[in-house]
């Protein structure tokens, strides 16, 4: 896939600062499950949140293939990290697209340049890949609105500033009954659950938020009422494409620790990298890593040319997060009993990988939505 001048540049400055600024502290922060402030305003004083903002509002203007290639090299650095750039870009889009001059002029600017921490609040207790299944509700009140119900397992929950809400304004209306609203998470009748303790990806604070006769003015609705869910649907596609770069990611990490390892470890007197089974491993790790990698590409330019990218963002992400999983155990078998050990980077990788299973839709929704497309458009490319 061409990769212009721009977008070179753009990526060899996310991969200095993966190399000189994340890597370095990596294992720190998976080892304390530590929000790394420090890294998170740091990227944000070089523009690495909010790519695909406009220059109107205030962005670089970046496309999605940029997005896609920042989002690799961050992952390479430490796939936490990486995942807020995502949580940004996904915040960003909505605005961009649904917000009104004054909601960007409130959020847009302090989300790009790391002043305000965002979460996108989806997921309860009966509603995680059924969507449609919220409860948590918010009714009218005079002028405004009053939000009740609970989230969890939402990014930056313990941590965050504003959080992007889905809840249910019309319990008859099914997924026309949703909208979206900006909610500062300092107001009252904000409550915070506990951070979670993951297996992997362990500095991005994960947690529950619970809301309690929550006031909200009328300017916190995002876009009209009863869109929210299709609001939220619009920017999947995109985010697909950022957890299956993140993939690439973690991948590519495993097989450069690998490959390290390989040409430097001995056995039976000669370097392990002479035996046929490890190059096997290798060649294997190689050859999936770039099928994914291009895959990703192709749909972030199929998203880039406005055209139908939904089948080509669910093979992506499903492939990259099956690839990331195998090809980092490939990695961790490599390194034999010392891949198994904390403190070694691929035991880390591994674990990281696991998630890019689940979040942004199950590899079985993906494998559901790809079937979907080929039944409703034909095989054809």
């Amino acid at each position: 896939m061409y990769v212009n001048e721009t977008q070179k540049q753009v990526r060899e400055m996310a991969r200095q600062f993966a190399e000189e600024v994340i890597r370095p502290i990596a294992e720190e922060l998976d080892r304390e499950e530590r929000f790394p402030d420090e890294v998170y305003h740091q990227m944000g004083e070089l523009g690495l949140f909010g790519i695909g903002v406009p220059e109107e509002h205030g962005g670089p203007g970046f496309d999605t293939l940029t997005y896609a290639l920042v989002m690799e090299e961050l992952s390479r650095g430490y796939a936490s990290i990486a995942d807020q750039c995502g949580l940004v870009e996904l915040i960003s889009t909505l605005l961009v697209r649904h917000g009104t001059d004054a909601q960007r002029d409130i959020w847009l600017g302090p989300a790009m340049r790391a002043q305000k921490k965002v979460a996108y609040c989806i997921t309860e207790p009966e509603a995680g890949t059924d969507v449609s299944a919220i409860r948590t509700t918010a009714a009218p009140d005079g002028d405004g609105w009053r939000l009740n119900g609970g989230k969890i397992w939402i990014h930056n929950a313990p941590v965050g500033d504003v959080g992007f809400v889905l809840a249910r304004t019309d319990k008859d209306a099914g997924r026309r009954g949703m909208s979206i609203f900006i909610v500062d998470l300092h107001a009252d009748g904000v409550e915070r659950g506990p951070k979670e303790h993951k297996m992997g990806q362990r500095a991005s604070q994960v947690g529950a938020l619970n809301f309690t006769d929550v006031r909200l003015t009328a300017d916190a609705l995002l876009g009209e009422p009863g869109k929210g869910f299709h609001m939220m649907m619009s920017v999947l596609d995109k985010g697909r494409v950022g957890i299956a770069a993140l993939a690439v990611g973690i991948a590519q990490a495993g097989l450069e620790a690998a490959l390290d390892y390989a040409v430097q470890r001995r056995q039976f007197g000669k370097n392990i990298s002479e035996f046929q089974g490890v190059q096997w491993m290798l060649a294997d790790m190689a050859k999936d890593i770039e099928a994914s990698r291009l895959l990703v590409h192709s749909a972030a330019t199929k998203i880039d040319r406005n055209e139908n990218a939904t089948k080509a963002c669910s093979m992506a992400k499903c492939f990259a997060a099956d690839t990331a999983v195998a090809r980092t155990a490939d990695a961790v078998q490599v390194f034999g009993g010392s891949g198994y050990i904390r403190g070694f980077e691929v035991e880390r990788l591994y674990r990281d990988a696991k998630i890019t299973q689940i979040y942004e839709g199950t590899n079985q929704i993906q494998r559901m939505i790809i079937a979907r497309e080929l039944i409703k458009h034909g095989a054809s490319v």
